[in-house]
């Protein structure tokens, strides 16, 4: 992540659109994942990638969403609750030219999970650090019909908070820690 004259800025490092820039607005708890996190989870997912649905819950600067649609993802929706950051999303949405494959919706991310009817293969759940909305999320999308069974489920969380709790018929499969950030990727039915 680079912080430069016209804002932040983070790179996509894989995939079709691979060293192309995100350009972000500051917003309370946006810390988009770093480059080393997301070639691991990406590494993780590098058999799982092509053709799925993946749904990146908490936005922020998009950067998990749109890694994973540059790495081939069939269909990619991002959920954002902050109509600023969501304006840049769309923003880098269009100027990356996958408005075909990734879907933006501005809303509160427990609202929209409380509506949601489609299933997916793969969920980014990266809340807001500082935010502790973690469990909160993990809860609302444990009774959501957008975990499909088989599904994985990327969890990020500040390192010092407690390890969140996952629901019955959930494990965590991978799980590394980079400085101040807890990463791991669960199963669901596994």
């Amino acid at each position: 992540m680079s912080r430069q004259a016209g804002g932040n800025r983070v790179r996509i490092i894989g995939g079709d659109c691979r060293g192309r820039l995100l350009q972000f607005p500051d917003a309370p708890g946006l810390r988009p994942t770093t480059d080393r996190v997301r070639e691991t989870l990406f590494n993780w997912l590098q058999f799982e990638i092509q053709g799925a649905r993946c749904l990146d819950l908490f936005a922020g600067s998009g950067v998990l969403g749109f890694e994973a649609a540059s790495r081939g993802a069939g269909h990619v929706v991002l959920v954002e609750q902050s109509r600023r950051v969501s304006a840049m999303l769309e923003k880098n949405r269009l100027q990356l030219k996958l408005d075909d494959r990734v879907e933006l919706v501005c809303m509160d991310a427990l609202q929209w999970l409380a509506r949601n009817r489609e299933a997916f293969d793969i969920i980014f759940l990266d809340p807001p650090f500082g935010q502790s909305m973690l469990q909160s999320a993990i809860d609302a999308l444990a009774d959501s019909p957008a975990v499909r069974p088989g599904a994985r489920i990327y969890i990020e969380q500040e390192s010092h908070d407690e390890r969140a709790v996952l629901p019955e018929g959930w494990r965590m499969l991978r799980e590394k820690v980079a400085g101040q950030v807890r990463y791991g990727l669960a199963g669901v039915g596994d």
